[in-house]
C-alpha cells in the first residue's frame, strides 16, 4: 500500500502564508493522534554550523513547537554532537551556536538540549541484529521521549547522494560511538602527486590521522573517523574517497540506526522536509553553496521512506540551475544528486529502508493549497 505524502509548494496566497501551511501539513498528517496531552516530544533540528545558513529558519520552527503545545504536549529542540571539528562538536559549543543562529527560547518558544550529553557520549545501546550492525548507540533524550518530530532541511550529500528526514533521525539521534560506526568504512586516500603539503587538511582532523612521513602526507586508517572533512577542505582536490563502496555501506548502516531510533516510537513520529535552499552538499559546512535548483516547497508525512524518496523526485523533477555545483543532468528528469556526486548512487538508503521495513518506496502526493479543505 502506498503512504500518503503530503506537499505545500512555493506559491503564496495573502491568507496562506509559510507559517499556515505549516499548520496545514501537519493537521494532514495527524499531529493530534501522535502528540498526547503531557507527551514529551523531540522535535528533531539541525540547528546549522556557524557560517551556514540554509536552516530551518527559527520563526518557521516555532509554529510546530506551538502547535504541539496546544495539544498538551512538552516539545524541546534537540540534535547531537558532531564528530568532526566545527562549532558544534560539544555540547557547549553547539547550544552557542545554536543561539548565534537565532534558536533562542525567545524566538522557538522551547529549551534546547543536545540529546547525546555534554561530550557526546550520553547513549542507550539499543540491539539492531541487521546486517550491517548489532548494537546502535541512540541519543539518551531523544530514546526517552515520548514522541519525534523530524524537521530537515532536505539537500544533497556528499556521502549519501541526498540528506533528508532518514539521514537527520540515523546520525542526528547516534551518539559521537554510533556516528563513528556509520563512517567507519569512509577511508580517504591522499593522491600524493597532487598534495602541495598545506597541511589544512592536518589543521581539522579530529582524530589526529594525519600523519608525515618519509616528506609524505598520509592518513593513519586506524585514527581516521571517516568524517571526509579532509576530503572538502583540500584546496588541490588532493584527498578522494572510494565511495561506491563507502556510501552504500554508510546508508544501510544509516537505514539501521533509524530503526533503532524508532523503536520505541511506534505511531509517535512524524516527518517534515524543507525543499528550500537545496544546497549541494551537507549543512554541516561552515558554508551553504548556490542551490541547485528552485525552491520547491514542503512535505509532510508519517513514512519516513515515502517523504525522503517524494523529496528526491521533486528535486529531480526540476529544471537543474546553471550556475551551482550542478556538473550534468540539468535538464527535468535529470538525476541531480548524481549531476553533482555522480559515483554515489542514493536509491540504497530508499531500498535497504523498504527492505528493512523502515517505510514504503510508494507513495501518493498529495498537494494542498489554500483552497484545500483542512482535514477534520
Amino acid at each position: 500500500m502506498k503512504s500518503d505524502v503530503f506537499f505545500a509548494n512555493n506559491r503564496e496566497h495573502h491568507h496562506y502564508n509559510i507559517y499556515e501551511k505549516v499548520k496545514r501539513l501537519l493537521n494532514e498528517i495527524g499531529l493530534n493522534g501522535i502528540v498526547k496531552k503531557n507527551d514529551i516530544v523531540a522535535v528533531k533540528i539541525h540547528f546549522g554550523e556557524y557560517g551556514n545558513t540554509s536552516f530551518i529558519r527559527p520563526s518557521i520552527v516555532r509554529i510546530v513547537i506551538d502547535e504541539i503545545k496546544a495539544l498538551g504536549g512538552k516539545p524541546f529542540l534537540t540534535d547531537s554532537s558532531t564528530l568532526y571539528k566545527g562549532t558544534r562538536s560539544d555540547a557547549v559549543s553547539h547550544l552557542n551556536t545554536a543561539l548565534l543562529n537565532g534558536f533562542d527560547f525567545s524566538v522557538v518558544n522551547a529549551p534546547l538540549i543536545i540529546s547525546d550529553g555534554v561530550k557526546g557520549n550520553s547513549a542507550v545501546k539499543i540491539k539492531v541484529s541487521g546486517k550491517n550492525i548489532e548494537f546502535a548507540d541512540i541519543c539518551s533524550d531523544v530514546f526517552y521521549a515520548d514522541a519525534l518530530v523530524v524537521l530537515t532541511h532536505f539537500k544533497l550529500h556528499e556521502l549519501t547522494g541526498f540528506g533528508g528526514s532518514l539521514k537527520n533521525v540515523a546520525m542526528g539521534c547516534a551518539a559521537k560511538s554510533g556516528k563513528l560506526i556509520m563512517h567507519s568504512s569512509v577511508s580517504p586516500v591522499i593522491n600524493g602527486s597532487r598534495c602541495v603539503k598545506c597541511m589544512e587538511c592536518k589543521k581539522i582532523c579530529p582524530g589526529g590521522a594525519m600523519i608525515v612521513k618519509e616528506k609524505c602526507l598520509m592518513i593513519n586508517p586506524e585514527k581516521c573517523l571517516g568524517c571526509a572533512q579532509c576530503v572538502s577542505i583540500c584546496p588541490v582536490s588532493a584527498i578522494n574517497i572510494v565511495w561506491n563502496s563507502a556510501s552504500n555501506d554508510a546508508q544501510e548502516k544509516m537505514c539501521e540506526f533509524a530503526k533503532a531510533a524508532l523503536s520505541n516510537k511506534k505511531n509517535k513520529n512524524c516527518y517534515l522536509n524543507f525543499l528550500y535552499d537545496i544546497s549541494p552538499e551537507c549543512d554541516c559546512y561552515s558554508h551553504n553553496d548556490a542551490p541547485v535548483v528552485r525552491d520547491i516547497g514542503i512535505l509532510a508525512s508519517t513514512d519516513i521512506i515515502a517523504i525522503d524518496k517524494a523529496s528526491i523526485d521533486l528535486v529531480n523533477s526540476e529544471q537543474g540551475q546553471i550556475n551551482s555545483a550542478l556538473r550534468k543532468n540539468f535538464e527535468s528528469g535529470g538525476d541531480k544528486a548524481k549531476g553533482v556526486h555522480p559515483d554515489l548512487d542514493w536509491t540504497t538508503q530508499i531500498n535497504y529502508g523498504f527492505q528493512i521495513g523502515l517505510g514504503n518506496r510508494e507513495y501518493n502526493l498529495i498537494t494542498i493549497n489554500h483552497k484545500t479543505k483542512n482535514k477534520n
